[in-house]
C-alpha cells in the first residue's frame, strides 16, 4: 500500500514538472541591480538594473516589480534586447508584463530592427507576436525613407508596417501624402489606399485617387485613377505607371496626356509617354481635342504619335487609320494625317476629304494650314474636284489639276483652280429660280463664295463655255466626270463622341493633403502621467544587496 502510494505521487509530481518549467520559464527574472527593497509585494530595484525574460535582457536604471503578477515597471535608460531576434527597444519609461510577453514602451522610445529604426513616445510592442504599436504620431527611418504618421503598426515577422492617418514618405526624390501607407522594409515598397499625393524633388506632381505603389529603391510608381503633372503635361488614366530611371510613362483605360504649351489633350483607351524624347503613343479609339480660344479641333483615329522638341521642324503629330476631324465649320476624313506644330500645317494622306459649310473638296493630297487659330488655306494636289450644294440643292462642281481654297473666319471666300480648270454652274435668280447651267472650261478659274454660296466666278485667259436653259437639261450635263457625294461621310460631333467620350477629371475639387493644414494633438507628456503611474513604495527595508 505504501508502494502504490508513492508511485501514485511520482507520477503526479512527473505530471506536474512540464507546467512548472514552463511557468518558471515565463518569469522575470532579475540578473542584476545596485540596491534592492520590498515591500506589500513588490520589489524596487535600483541601480543597473538588470532582468531576463526568455530570450530577451531588460536592462533600466530602476525598476518595480510584481513578481506574483510577473510584471514589471522600468524607469530611465530602458533597454530591452532580444537575444535572437534582431530587434532592440530603448525608452525612458516602459510598463512589461511576462505572462503577456507586451512591453508598452514610453517617451522617447527606439524601436530598432536591423536597418529600420521607429522612434515615437507611445508604443506597445507584443513580444509573441513581434508586432509593435503605436500611436499619437511615430518616424520610421531607414537608409532610404522617412516615414511619419500618427498611427502604426509594425509586423516584425512579414517586415510590413501600416502607417495610418496623416502619413508622409519622405527621401531625396519624392514626398509622399496620404491617409493609409503599408511600407515593406525588405524591398522598401510602399502600397497606398485611396487618395496618394506625391511632389518631386524638381515640382512635378504625381496623384491617385484609389491608392498607388511605389518602389522606392527602383523609383517605379503604380498609380490607381491617377495623374502625373509636369512642367510641360498632364498625363492621367486609370491605371498609370511611371519608371523615373527610364522617364518612361504608361497609361491604361481613360488615358488622357495634356500638352500645356500646345493647349492639346490627346485621349485613349492606353498610352505611352517618353519623357526624355518627348514622344508620345496613344492607341484604341483615340481623340484629340486642341483648344483654340475660339473653338476646338476635334481629331479620332486608331493610333496618335506625338513628337515634341525643341527643334521647330521636329514638332509633329501623326493619325492612322480610320482619320476624322472637326473644327468649326470645316470637316474632313483621311486614312492617315500628320500635324506640323512649327507652321500649323495639316496633311491628310489616303483618300482625303474637306467639307466646309455646304461644300466638299477632294484631291489625292490634301494640306491646309491654321493661322490666328483659323482655317487659313487649303492646298490640293492631283485629281481635285470641289463640289458646292446651292439653296435648290444643285451641285455646282469644279475641277482641275490644282486648286487653293482661301478661308476667312473659318469659312472659305475664294477657290482658285489651276491647270485644266472646269467648272458647272447652275444659275439661280435670287437664290430661288433655276436660270440655267453654265459648263466652262478654262486655264485658270477663280470662285467666290459668300455664306457658303458662290457669289461670281472669275476666270484667266479664253474660256470655253456653254449655256443651257433648264429645259434643255439632258442628265449627262449635270454631272462632271468624277462626281461623287460623300455627304454620309461627313464627320458630326455626334459620331466624335461615339468614338471616344473624353472625360474630364475635376482636379479643382480633389483632396489634395499638400494644401492641408498640419494639426497635430499630442498625448500628455511623461512629465504629466508619471504622478499616476508610480506607487510609492517603503524604502526601509533591505531584502538583497547585489554587488
Amino acid at each position: 500500500m505504501i508502494i502504490k502510494n508513492i508511485f501514485l505521487c511520482c507520477i503526479l509530481i512527473l505530471a506536474a514538472l512540464p507546467q512548472a518549467w514552463a511557468q518558471g520559464n515565463n518569469q522575470l527574472e532579475i540578473l542584476n541591480a545596485e540596491n534592492l527593497y520590498g515591500g506589500k509585494g513588490v520589489e524596487r530595484l535600483l541601480g543597473d538594473v538588470r532582468m531576463k525574460h526568455q530570450n530577451s535582457l531588460i536592462y533600466c536604471d530602476s525598476a518595480h516589480f510584481y513578481s506574483q503578477d510577473n510584471f514589471a515597471r522600468l524607469y530611465g535608460k530602458v533597454r530591452i534586447v532580444d537575444q535572437q531576434d534582431p530587434v532592440t527597444t530603448t525608452s525612458r519609461y516602459a510598463e512589461y508584463d511576462g505572462n503577456t510577453r507586451i512591453a508598452k514602451l514610453r517617451n522617447n522610445v527606439v524601436f530598432k530592427n536591423e536597418e529600420t529604426t521607429l522612434y515615437t513616445d507611445y508604443l506597445d510592442y507584443d513580444r509573441s507576436t513581434g508586432v509593435a504599436n503605436y500611436f499619437n504620431f511615430g518616424r520610421v527611418i531607414d537608409d532610404m525613407n522617412v516615414l511619419t504618421s500618427d498611427k502604426g503598426v509594425y509586423e516584425t515577422q512579414i517586415e510590413k508596417i501600416t502607417f495610418t492617418d496623416d502619413v508622409e514618405l519622405v527621401n531625396p526624390d519624392y514626398t509622399l501624402r496620404s491617409n493609409i501607407l503599408f511600407y515593406y522594409t525588405i524591398p522598401k515598397t510602399a502600397e497606398t489606399v485611396d487618395i496618394t499625393n506625391i511632389v518631386s524633388i524638381e515640382g512635378d506632381k504625381l496623384n491617385a485617387r484609389k491608392g498607388s505603389f511605389y518602389d522606392t529603391q527602383n523609383k517605379k510608381f503604380r498609380f490607381y485613377e491617377g495623374d502625373v503633372e509636369n512642367e510641360t503635361s498632364i498625363i492621367s488614366g486609370d491605371i498609370l505607371y511611371f519608371d523615373e530611371e527610364e522617364q518612361y510613362y504608361e497609361a491604361q483605360r481613360n488615358v488622357s496626356i495634356y500638352n500645356k504649351e500646345r493647349k492639346m489633350e490627346v485621349f485613349g483607351e492606353e498610352g505611352k509617354y517618353w519623357e526624355n524624347r518627348k514622344y508620345s503613343k496613344v492607341y484604341g479609339n483615340a481623340l484629340v481635342m486642341k483648344y483654340f480660344e475660339a473653338d476646338t479641333m476635334y481629331l479620332i483615329a486608331d493610333t496618335l504619335i506625338s513628337q515634341d522638341s525643341e527643334i521647330d521642324a521636329e514638332r509633329y503629330m501623326t493619325a492612322f487609320k480610320n482619320v476624322r476631324l472637326i473644327k468649326g465649320e470645316l470637316s474632313g476624313r483621311s486614312d492617315s494625317l500628320a500635324y506640323i506644330y512649327s507652321d500649323s500645317t495639316i496633311y491628310l494622306y489616303d483618300d482625303p476629304l474637306l467639307w466646309n459649310d455646304k461644300s466638299q473638296i477632294k484631291a489625292d493630297s490634301i494640306h491646309f494650314t491654321i493661322a490666328n487659330e483659323n482655317i487659313d488655306r487649303a492646298y490640293l494636289r492631283r485629281n481635285t474636284f470641289a463640289i458646292t450644294k446651292d439653296t435648290l440643292s444643285n451641285f455646282n462642281q469644279i475641277k482641275g489639276r490644282k486648286m487653293t481654297g482661301f478661308f476667312l473666319d473659318g469659312e472659305m471666300h475664294k477657290l482658285d483652280v489651276e491647270g485644266n480648270g472646269q467648272s458647272l454652274y447652275y444659275a439661280l435668280e435670287k437664290d430661288t429660280l433655276l436660270k440655267g447651267l453654265n459648263n466652262l472650261l478654262c486655264g485658270r478659274i477663280m470662285m467666290h463664295f459668300q455664306q457658303g454660296q458662290i457669289q461670281r466666278i472669275n476666270h484667266a485667259g479664253k474660256p470655253e463655255a456653254n449655256f443651257k436653259p433648264p429645259h434643255l437639261f439632258k442628265k449627262e450635263d449635270e454631272r462632271l466626270e468624277g462626281f461623287v457625294w460623300r455627304e454620309d461621310e461627313r464627320p458630326t460631333m455626334d459620331m466624335m463622341m461615339a468614338w471616344r467620350t473624353p472625360i474630364f477629371r475635376n482636379r479643382e475639387d480633389e483632396i489634395n493633403y499638400f494644401e492641408e493644414y498640419e494639426i497635430r494633438l499630442p498625448y500628455p507628456t511623461d512629465e504629466m502621467i508619471q504622478p499616476y503611474l508610480i506607487q510609492e513604495i517603503p524604502l526601509n527595508i533591505p531584502i538583497r544587496r547585489d554587488e
